[in-house]
């Protein structure tokens, strides 16, 4: 089972863990521990002398220092950082959270920090019961709980440690608000005894180039001040390395530059793109030479607006994104909102299971406008910019969906419009669907989840709900299919195009064009240069015959000898 220490004894009698490799790379240094989160307080009650609405007002203002302090972080934060940072200062001031600890408050008299911890629970319960995305939230919840708390009592915040020396940072796992601070000059590496290959401190790990490994689910092991060895590749963690283990390691860790064009070792091009939310996230893609932006994540613009974003400050935004990205295409997904991505604006109701709700292009059965508006104001920055734009819509599921989404970009002068591939349907049906819709992009992760009925962000279910899955795998295959059938590109803009070992697969299956956070392009290049696509095409095939992530991913690297030579 992935993640399982196997307490294995290698050639050098040392200890090796086994789990995910989510970031590639290797990194050698000290284990540094999370802080730990606060301590469940004791079910107290309060004193005669403190009265109820008093401790209310102090859970209030624990709260809003709180919020504040994470929106100030979002502020100076970027991409996923931001939009991670943003939602869990929304939840500080979720009125659920802070209604129900008030009412414990009033009705129980429960002290503050006991009023804030129950409330949490029940939150986040709630949450978790929903499945699918809203599941996600209940870690933020934790974590802002905690930090109320630490308000609350006196005490610094949970989380990073700070030491004055670079580490390699250890966590059962990490909160999302936490993740968003990594800094890249002092963690050398990450090693998480939970968590998934598509958790934020996954995403956030490749966005800043940190290897890392998850899953690796006895590494609670590990001390402060261990000397560890990491692959973030291969998902392994060695305590102790040897001197040799340490110099062959070192030898491996290149600085890699992309050169702007992307190809395998015969000359066949393969676009490299890259995933963004904002301007910064362009730029950093054009100083990376990326060939286009792959995906423009919309959602953390309206994140937080208690009203929709007037066209007129989407046009904004857009303009100034396309000004900033790369030359080549623009894919402009548009809004992902509902599920895990609540919006105030377009109040959704009960929804039983969010994940399999109302969400991505099926909001225009309740919201219409909001898409109509939203492609008004992409065709303006276009019309002003004349940059290169492709648009496409989230969780297609039918002929019928792809074919209106297409007709409305028609309608204001977009021509290039596309859906993206998440859910089975639209795999099965790709050819059909294509025959109206220009372009498709696979989204490997919900993919994934959707594919294999597993939650994406259950640590403990990380070998089901994994991109290497031969079933997956089909499935993308099928797409591609489906794309050539119709002349089509198929592309990836899911985190499976930033893992090198992957990226050759998906190549080999017949995809045409790889986006991934910018800092992963160079190394994902560097794969792509070492093999033919007819490697490529040999290692889809291994990778299919395989009985499962874990097998295939396996014999695929050990088919794939340059990858070791790469240190990938």
């Amino acid at each position: 089972m992935t993640g399982v220490h196997e307490a294995d004894r290698d050639k050098h009698v040392r200890t090796r863990y086994h789990g995910i490799g989510v970031s590639p790379g290797r990194a050698v240094g000290p284990i540094a521990r999370v802080f730990p989160r606060v301590s469940e307080p004791r079910a107290r009650f309060l004193p005669p002398e403190r009265h109820a609405d008093a401790e209310v007002e102090r859970i209030y203002e624990a709260a809003k220092q709180t919020a504040e302090n994470l929106s100030l972080r979002a502020q100076l934060a970027a991409g996923q950082a931001a939009e991670v940072l943003t939602t869990a200062a929304q939840i500080a001031e979720d009125p659920v959270l802070l209604e129900g600890a008030s009412d414990l408050v009033r009705s129980r008299q429960l002290v503050p920090t006991r009023a804030v911890w129950e409330a949490a629970g029940s939150l986040a319960d709630q949450l978790r019961e929903m499945g699918g995305y809203l599941a996600e939230r209940a870690l933020d919840v934790y974590d802002v709980r905690d930090r109320i708390i630490a308000r609350l009592i006196g005490r610094p915040a949970p989380g990073l440690p700070t030491p004055d020396r670079e580490h390699i940072l250890w966590a059962s796992d990490l909160a999302p608000s936490d993740a968003a601070q990594l800094d890249a000059a002092k963690v050398l590496g990450i090693v998480l005894q939970e968590g998934g290959p598509t958790s934020h401190t996954a995403i956030v790990a490749r966005e800043l180039g940190i290897p890392a490994v998850v899953a690796a689910q006895s590494s609670s092991a590990l001390k402060d001040g261990d000397i560890v060895l990491i692959n973030g590749a291969a998902g392994t963690v060695t305590l102790d390395p040897t001197e040799e283990q340490i110099a062959a390691a070192q030898q491996q860790i290149v600085r890699r530059e992309f050169s702007g064009t992307g190809q395998l070792a015969d000359g066949h091009h393969v676009p490299l793109l890259a995933n963004i939310s904002d301007a910064a996230g362009a730029r950093a893609a054009r100083e990376m030479k990326a060939e286009g932006i792959g995906l423009l994540r919309t959602e953390l613009w309206f994140l937080g607006y208690p009203e929709e974003p007037s066209v007129a400050d989407q046009v904004e935004k857009f303009t100034d994104v396309f000004t900033a990205a790369p030359n080549g295409r623009i894919v402009v997904r548009t809004l992902d909102a509902g599920s895990d991505k609540p919006m105030p604006f377009l109040p959704m109701g009960h929804e039983a299971n969010p994940a399999l709700g109302v969400r991505g292009y099926r909001m225009v059965r309740k919201f219409p406008d909001v898409l109509t508006r939203q492609l008004d104001a992409i065709a303006q920055a276009q019309r002003a910019t004349g940059a290169d734009v492709h648009v496409m819509a989230p969780m297609i599921s039918t002929v019928s969906e792809a074919s209106d989404f297409v007709d409305a970009c028609r309608a204001r002068g977009l021509n290039h419009a596309g859906i993206m591939v998440e859910v089975p349907s639209s795999a099965l049906r790709a050819g059909q669907i294509l025959a109206s819709a220009d372009f498709a992009s696979i989204g490997t992760n919900d993919l994934s989840q959707y594919t294999m009925g597993a939650d994406r962000l259950q640590g403990v279910l990380a070998d089901l709900a994994d991109p290497w899955h031969p079933a997956v795998l089909d499935l993308i295959k099928l797409t591609c299919a489906g794309g050539a059938q119709q002349d089509r590109p198929v592309g990836v803009c899911g985190e499976a195009a930033a893992d090198p070992a992957l990226a050759i697969v998906l190549v080999g299956l017949g995809v045409s064009t790889l986006s991934m956070t910018p800092r992963s392009i160079p190394d994902v290049a560097a794969a792509l240069g070492a093999v033919t696509l007819a490697e490529a095409r040999e290692a889809a095939g291994i990778a299919l015959a395989a009985s499962g992530a874990r097998s295939a991913r396996q014999a695929v690297r050990d088919r794939l000898d340059a990858l070791t030579e790469l240190g990938l």
